[in-house]
């Protein structure tokens, strides 16, 4: 296990550095271990893409679920976790740029990107099923996702903006009813 996740470090600072165009090689290089080491777990480039692809979301699955308030038991309380773990993410800067970067490329490969949107209405139903209103989950996640790349155009978000952002999205969060009547 500890070697699969090693190649998965690996790997994602390869395509952070080298994009789509990453070679098996380049990742090797980087996990410190032969092509035919990398290969033993992962047959194939997209095999690699796909595993890397799993974990990231994974791993933000469990950061939401991580920062779900046990003495929140009123609607949206999934949403609100969801928004603070993306605002964890962003105010760690520089992981923030290269996860957005990192899921930008896997977006280039047919089984990451078709595993991104299946995640991406998964996140939907399972907010649909936390009792908020459908119109503010879909303002919510937008703006975390607006949120998420706007380090790419505008550089790092200030600490105020970030905090401002994170504040205006948990009160969208915390209503029920409808945005627009």
């Amino acid at each position: 296990m500890r070697t699969r996740r090693a190649l998965l470090d690996a790997a994602a600072r390869a395509v952070v550095v080298h994009g789509a165009g990453v070679s098996l090689d380049a990742v090797a290089r980087e996990a410190g271990v032969s092509k035919g080491g990398l290969m033993h777990h992962y047959r194939s480039k997209d095999e690699l893409m796909a595993a890397l692809a799993d974990d990231l979301f994974d791993q933000f699955a469990r950061a939401v679920e991580d920062r779900i308030d046990p003495a929140d038991t009123a609607p949206g309380r999934r949403l609100r976790a969801y928004v603070r773990a993306t605002f964890d993410d962003l105010e760690k800067t520089q992981d923030a740029v290269e996860q957005t970067t990192l899921m930008a490329t896997l977006s280039a490969f047919p089984e990451p990107a078709r595993r991104a949107q299946e995640r991406y209405r998964r996140w939907n139903r399972t907010l649909a099923e936390d009792g908020v209103d459908p119109q503010r989950i879909l303002v919510v996640l937008r703006a975390c996702d607006g949120a998420s790349i706007a380090p790419l155009f505008e550089g790092p978000l200030g600490p105020e903006e970030l905090a401002g952002t994170r504040s205006l999205l948990l009160a969208l969060a915390t209503g029920t009813g409808p945005l627009v009547g």
